[in-house]
């Protein structure tokens, strides 16, 4: 008869989840996982990771906390108010599961999240409170081929839904007029930045982000033993009656996300290294054609002209980033037109830049086309100044899809 006390030397950390049948403990310490937010469910979600053993997570949040997020947010103290909240999340979670390599970054991941990161992801978890974000991590997820599952809170409701690329319907095939609308809003007719949403404003609950945030790293889970998940569906949990239910998603055969890279090569350089021009001649000759246009991952501001005094200022900027009042000529003080660059033919008077020097992320994807094929080009010299120890996770060169 075995001895209590031997039992219990046996167990390491995970061995009570092994209990389950199908539980693959080696496959959740591999994944790798892209949290976006970090605030209530970006919370919840790091937390449920640690304790599990997700070992290799990236975590992006634009914010500083704030006293208020300290009724909704486990992994924050009181003397943390002030500091970055993906570097005191990602301390938190080593704190819970010391052997995980989680990276904290700081940034908006519309604009300053290079699509790599979505590359080397095998799976993306994303606790937001806005539109515009939710609309662009669908787009890099099916373009770079990565499930992303989402989670909404407000009050004591919210929900949970899975999205899987190629498997229509997805996000963006979910909304409806009353999101374009509120989506158009932060934009001004000339593509400057005319106004914020209200992120972060929105009325929850610790209770709420802890229910939503387990079913997403619940559906996770499922997701990387093969098991039935959310697929194109959502968990609204309505926690006043609970009147919880499913809802099922309808394909829009329009929608714009539905567009999956390819193929997808690593270029060895990193972008200060490489110019528009250089990355043309190598998508030339992998493309074997001459006709070729290199596509940014997203539209670049390229300069500020002033029809009534004929001044430009170049700029170089995502759209997206530049503010309203910046559209004033600082000379005349007249409206000035913005030109937008969405790639390089060879035509362009800026083939000379670097790309590290046209406004966009590290670690980003370039998607050459020609008439006959179309390839992605990730900046693969970048991993390590984006990813720091998980770099290792990312292939050097050869073909990622």
């Amino acid at each position: 008869m075995s001895h209590p006390a031997a039992a219990l030397s046996s167990e390491d950390r995970f061995s009570r989840l092994r209990l389950i049948g199908w539980w693959d403990q080696e496959k959740l310490g591999a994944a790798k996982v892209l949290v976006v937010g970090a605030g209530a469910l970006g919370n919840e979600i790091l937390k449920n990771l640690a304790l599990l053993g997700f070992a290799n997570i990236v975590v992006i949040d634009l914010d500083s906390i704030e006293t208020s997020n300290l009724s909704r947010s486990v992994l924050y103290r009181s003397a943390d108010v002030g500091r970055r909240k993906a570097d005191v999340a990602a301390e938190a979670v080593r704190n819970i599961f010391p052997q995980a390599r989680i990276r904290p970054i700081t940034g908006d991941v519309v604009h300053g999240l290079g699509l790599g990161l979505f590359a080397w992801a095998d799976m993306v978890l994303a606790g937001l409170d806005n539109r515009e974000a939710r609309l662009w991590i669908n787009r890099a997820c099916w373009k770079l081929n990565k499930p992303w599952i989402d989670g909404a809170i407000e009050g004591i409701n919210g929900v949970a839904r899975v999205f899987l690329p190629g498997v229509p319907p997805c996000y963006e095939c979910t909304l409806g007029e009353t999101d374009w609308a509120i989506l158009n809003k932060r934009m001004s007719c000339n593509l400057l930045v005319l106004e914020s949403e209200t992120a972060g404003k929105v009325a929850t609950t610790p209770t709420i982000s802890s229910i939503i945030a387990g079913l997403q790293v619940q559906e996770a889970v499922k997701l990387l033993h093969g098991l039935p998940v959310l697929a194109g569906k959502g968990f609204v949990f309505e926690g006043l009656n609970h009147t919880s239910y499913r809802v099922e998603y309808t394909e829009n055969p329009d929608c714009m996300s539905h567009h999956t890279l390819e193929s997808l090569q690593a270029v060895p350089q990193a972008s200060g290294d490489l110019t528009l021009a250089q990355l043309l001649t190598r998508a030339r000759r992998e493309l074997g054609a001459q006709e070729v246009t290199l596509e940014f991952s997203r539209d670049v501001v390229h300069k500020l002209v002033c029809p009534a005094c004929n001044s430009e200022e170049e700029l170089f900027a995502a759209v997206g980033t530049v503010p309203y009042a910046r559209g004033k000529c600082p000379g005349c003080g007249q409206p000035r037109t913005v030109i937008t660059a969405h790639g390089y033919t060879g035509q362009e008077s800026f083939g000379r830049r670097a790309l590290d020097q046209l406004g966009l992320p590290a670690f980003d994807v370039f998607t050459a086309r020609s008439a006959e094929r179309e390839m992605g080009f990730l900046m693969a010299g970048d991993a390590a100044q984006v990813l720091g120890p998980l770099a290792s996770e990312t292939q050097a060169s050869g073909a990622l899809l």
